[in-house]
């Protein structure tokens, strides 16, 4: 059972993140991992109504995902994750909302959009610390396994550099360019150790 957070809460948060609409990246640095899937997919879907287009949600692995769909603190937050699974593309409103992860191989629809419809992106980093470098190697579709040239951040920096507006959450890690945001609400006493929170171990709209 999951354990929503209250609707006015959750909208105070939201509220508080569209009071940043000018700053174009955007770091969720705490460890609600959930929570602030809730939070920042709310707000991506709230934006996407203001600025339509296309937009992407890029999280480190399916198993995550899966957690997401399950986990996040809020039904509109699960049921739109959940329609998103399978075919890794939907419709919103006025804007079509994208899938894929950290894995290259799966950008094959994110790389076909045209760049000037991109108006915005999620990712969602896990407790990783080297999600595109663990082998030393990525995979082709048409060499097989390379030798790995990209740098560790890649999976968010190929989006920063061309997406307007991106937010990542990504706890105990910096990003260059990025400005970071904490909700006061969430304590750093509430942190697990053994829970889940940002590790492997891992509706309603909000604005009418």
């Amino acid at each position: 059972m999951v354990d929503d957070l209250p609707r006015g809460e959750l909208y105070q948060a939201v509220k508080g993140l569209t009071d940043l609409n000018e700053v174009p990246h955007l770091h969720l640095t705490q460890h609600k991992l959930f929570t602030l899937t809730s939070v920042a997919l709310q707000y991506l879907m709230y934006y996407s109504g203001q600025n339509p287009g296309s937009y992407i949600l890029r999280i480190e692995d399916s198993l995550l995902y899966e957690k997401l769909v399950k986990k996040s603190k809020d039904p509109t937050t699960r049921n739109f994750l959940r329609a998103l699974f399978l075919p890794r593309k939907i419709k919103y409103k006025n804007s079509l909302f994208f899938l894929d992860y950290f894995h290259m191989g799966t950008w094959q629809k994110t790389n076909e959009i045209p760049k000037d419809r991109i108006k915005g992106a999620l990712i969602i980093k896990n407790s990783h610390t080297r999600p595109m470098v663990e082998t030393g190697y990525v995979e082709s579709e048409d060499e097989g396994q390379m030798p790995n040239i990209f740098p560790q951040d890649f999976y968010y920096t190929s989006l920063q550099d061309m997406v307007p507006k991106t937010i990542i959450l990504a706890y105990g890690e910096d990003f260059e360019g990025t400005q970071k945001v904490e909700f006061p609400w969430i304590k750093k006493e509430d942190q697990k150790i053994n829970g889940m929170t940002f590790s492997k171990d891992l509706g309603r709209e909000i604005f009418k």
